[in-house]
């Protein structure tokens, strides 16, 4: 089946997708989402990362102020 034959294909009562169809939209329905979690998890990672960068930061200038005797 060629892509131009896939992509012109709706879903619609009066005409239903063959096998090859359906096996390529899951296919490809498939890599999306296996595209998006990637992207989703390392987002998540990169944003986590960030927080503990921050928090590092807040915890180092926290102890110079009390080395230094202020609060």
């Amino acid at each position: 089946m060629s892509e131009k034959e896939l992509n012109a294909y709706r879903f619609s009562p009066e005409q239903e997708p063959t096998d090859e169809m359906l096996e390529q939209i899951m296919r490809e329905v498939a890599e999306e989402a296996r595209t998006s979690n990637q992207k989703a998890t390392e987002e998540h990672f990169m944003q986590m990362w960030q927080n503990v960068l921050t928090k590092q930061a807040k915890w180092a200038k926290d102890i110079e102020n009390i080395r230094n005797g202020h609060k």
